[in-house]
């Protein structure tokens, strides 16, 4: 098969960009989706059951440390809402080497998202990988790659990258309860373009939609970010509250100009305090 009809193959199997007017009678991208958790928090499926619980609480606790409430952690108000976030009951007592490892970070929901407490607010923070994203055609190997990665920690974690899509669609769902309140946070896209990328003409949209509705959006000119390394591109900020609780949305996307991209890799959505 020719280059030319292999590209002509996969423009085929791919939607393309049509008018308003006949949106209904586009074909639907395929989604890669992320396992759908409850909204209100962390917690897996059968955090009803009290002995499930407690296993796995034992699982992350070593067995021969001293159990002890812990109501500092070095000195600082222990964070908002970790035992929630960590699966284990509130009124139990936690080990509190277990508390010193939430500055390293945590893993959670089979790797898919991290969580941590930054030093200087205490504030919560996280990241959601690109399995816990929403990647339009994300499972097709045509056009996205999953591959392994090592973190500075040693822990391997996977990445999305991108082969060739004219539709670029990549959102992300996270509950606000989870956030240390009155904290103003910022929410990034964590990708690297490769020296290969190309069909980033166009600037990409990125766009945080709040618990309420409200909107922020704007345009991100890929052309101009640097190459080869890992880059943070802001989606938006807001402040956390505990009176505006909910799930936020957060988006990046670019299917309008129909050009082929190719040589993006995304890690994930980190929400952590602006420095």
């Amino acid at each position: 098969m020719g280059a030319s009809e292999s590209h002509e193959k996969l423009q085929s199997q791919q939607p393309q960009p049509q008018s308003q007017h006949v949106q209904h009678q586009q074909p639907q991208p395929q989604l890669h989706e992320p396992t759908r958790r409850r909204e209100s928090s962390l917690l897996p499926p059968d955090q009803g059951n009290t002995k499930a619980s407690k296993d796995r609480t034992k699982a992350v606790v070593d067995n021969n440390a001293t159990m002890m409430p812990v109501k500092s952690l070095k000195g600082l108000p222990i964070p908002h809402n970790y035992e929630h976030i960590l699966k284990s009951n509130a009124d139990s007592p936690v080990d509190k080497s277990l508390l010193d490892k939430l500055y390293a970070g945590v893993f959670l929901d089979h790797k898919t998202k991290k969580y941590w407490v930054e030093k200087k607010s205490n504030g919560n923070c996280f990241m959601l990988y690109a399995r816990a994203l929403s990647i339009t055609w994300a499972e097709n190997p045509n056009y996205w790659k999953w591959v392994q990665h090592k973190e500075e920690s040693g822990s391997m974690i996977e990445l999305a990258k991108l082969k060739m899509v004219c539709w670029l669609e990549v959102n992300g769902k996270f509950g606000t309860g989870m956030l240390s309140p009155g904290i103003l946070y910022q929410v990034s896209f964590i990708v690297m373009l490769k020296d290969s990328a190309q069909g980033w003409e166009l600037p990409i949209n990125v766009r945080l939609v709040l618990p309420g509705g409200k909107k922020q959006q704007h345009k991100e000119n890929l052309m101009e970010k640097s190459r080869e390394s890992w880059i943070e591109i802001l989606v938006g900020e807001f402040v956390a509250s505990e009176k505006d609780v909910g799930e936020m949305e957060i988006s990046m996307y670019e299917h309008e100009g129909g050009m082929w991209k190719t040589g993006l890799v995304i890690e994930g959505v980190a929400i952590k305090p602006k420095n």
